[in-house]
């Protein structure tokens, strides 16, 4: 029983890193389409770079599900959603 909890528990956390990323993710996006922060910088598109590659898989599936809505991307605040779901079914009934 005890190896089913640690491996709900390690779940549970990558959901929540996952979630993060997705926010920091999101947020950095911003700062670039805002021109606050430049692309250029090689910190700064290695990490976009990476953050693409780990939340865009999820969030075209999304994408091909959602009606358009012009320049308003929502699919991440749906995964937000998903994964809080996810994470809530997980406390609630014990897994």
């Amino acid at each position: 029983m005890y190896v089913l909890d640690f491996i709900a528990y390690v779940i549970f956390q990558i959901l929540q890193v996952y979630k993060y990323a997705i926010i920091i993710y999101v947020i950095l996006n911003m700062l670039i389409s805002f021109n606050i922060i430049n692309y250029n910088n090689k910190l700064i598109s290695v990490v976009m770079d990476f953050l693409y590659k780990l939340t865009e898989p999820f969030l075209k599936i999304i994408r091909k599900f959602m009606p358009d809505l012009g320049s308003i991307d929502i699919s991440p605040v749906i995964l937000i959603i998903l994964i809080e779901a996810t994470q809530f079914v997980m406390t609630k009934y014990g897994f």
